[in-house]
């Protein structure tokens, strides 16, 4: 005769419990025995390759199975209670280990992905940041080939230097080690990965906006390379900051406005400074070519006649970027051919577009207030704090060009 199964024992959900993870279903055996196994395998694979003594070293070769069970850990990470265990086990320094002698991309991909789950936590962020020899090697993956590996690393560090407790100490590791700033340019000026190319595009936006001193450090690093050759020698060319930022913004132009929108603030944090006006125009190619990117992004892309008007909230950052650094390298560069009136007649019709479109949406928003007759909210505010910026910008920019076509 069929009967309903009984109800497990209260020491089989005991030891549920005690197995489990926090308040989660995830197991602590299971997690134990999946870093062991991982431990194992790379242990095993230095040993050999110790015994052989050979200087070719071989990548570790992860199969399905461990790949499988590691990227389930990955997974796992992005819970608060399972990073706090982690930390626990000493995860941290297990993935350093492993990082170190594996010299295989995908589980090195993995590792920093699971370090970068756990530093969007505060506790297991200060464990990770805490530890100076990780955060050395972190640093020097960002010379690593390979693109996952690097969108990871990019990732950890950005959620690093974004929290306020940690934050210095990363900056002081970032200043000690002028390779982070020619690894970025180098990724900036030739990588085609455009998640890759946001994501470091952020962590710079992030660098800059945080620490004005950095910046006019990596500014000023190519001069300060360029001014001092070997004797008898030609040094390496140093990547320069600028056309690095601008080579990336071309690769995003079409692919990712958002990530467009990053770089040229970038540019724009760049020209607050009088060491980054001067890396844009003192050599007149990078000059001209900043200005004839920005030039053509305002007259032919952004905010085009057929457009309608309410398009300028959508693009107001982006123009307040772009007008704002063309408005400093206008009025730096007054005998350079591409900054000639003659050739720039088109940016007062694009300029004027622009205001008539902030002014259209800005009686749509007072008769919307006048309607509602409430308070605006904190989110309408700091849109017209945005138009607002964009109008100052726009206003000051015009003013500059019609005061030199009068002249």
């Amino acid at each position: 005769m069929d009967r309903n199964p009984s109800p497990p024992s209260s020491d089989d959900e005991e030891g549920q419990t005690e197995d489990s993870i926090g308040s989660t279903v995830y197991s602590k055996h299971w997690l134990f025995s999946t870093l062991t196994r991982l431990i194992e395998l790379v242990t095993k694979r230095d040993k050999s390759q110790s015994d052989e003594d050979d200087d070719d070293e071989t990548p570790l070769e992860l199969d399905e199975d461990m790949e499988n069970a590691i990227c389930k850990v990955w997974d796992m990470s992005m819970n608060e209670e399972v990073a706090l265990f982690l930390k626990e086990f000493n995860a941290p320094e297990i993935f350093l280990g492993i990082i170190s002698k594996s010299k295989c991309n995908r589980l090195t991909e993995i590792c920093v992905g699971i370090l970068g789950n756990m530093a969007c936590f505060q506790e297991t962020c200060a464990a990770i940041s805490e530890d100076e020899l990780l955060g050395e090697v972190l640093l020097l993956l960002m010379c690593d080939p390979d693109p996952p590996t690097l969108l990871e690393t990019t990732r950890l560090l950005l959620t690093c230097v974004s929290r306020a407790d940690v934050m210095n100490t990363w900056l002081e590791r970032i200043r000690k080690r002028p390779s982070v700033r020619d690894n970025l340019c180098f990724i900036m000026s030739s990588s085609t990965n455009g998640e890759l190319l946001v994501k470091v595009g952020e962590l710079v936006d992030k660098l800059f906006d945080v620490d004005e001193d950095l910046m006019i450090g990596w500014i000023k690093a190519e001069c300060a390379k360029s001014d001092t050759p070997a004797d008898g020698e030609e040094e390496p060319g140093v990547l320069g900051l600028v056309p690095s930022l601008l080579e990336a913004a071309k690769q995003l132009k079409y692919d990712s406005p958002e990530g467009l929108d990053v770089y040229l603030h970038i540019l724009q944090l760049v020209t607050t400074v009088d060491e980054g006006i001067q890396a844009i125009v003192q050599h007149p190619e990078d000059g001209r070519q900043t200005w004839e990117f920005l030039f053509d992004l305002t007259c032919r892309d952004l905010c085009q006649p057929g457009d309608p008007p309410l398009i300028v909230q959508e693009q107001k950052t982006i123009l307040s970027s772009i007008l704002a650094v063309m408005s400093v390298v206008f009025t730096s560069q007054i005998e350079q051919e591409y900054t000639k009136i003659g050739k720039n007649l088109p940016l007062i019709g694009s300029l004027t577009r622009i205001l008539g479109n902030l002014e259209t949406c800005q009686k749509k928003n007072d008769d919307k207030l006048r309607s509602e007759r409430d308070e605006p909210r904190d989110s309408e505010c700091e849109e017209d704090f945005h138009l607002q910026i964009l109008k100052d910008v726009c206003c000051e920019f015009l003013a500059n060009l019609l005061s030199r076509l009068t002249k």
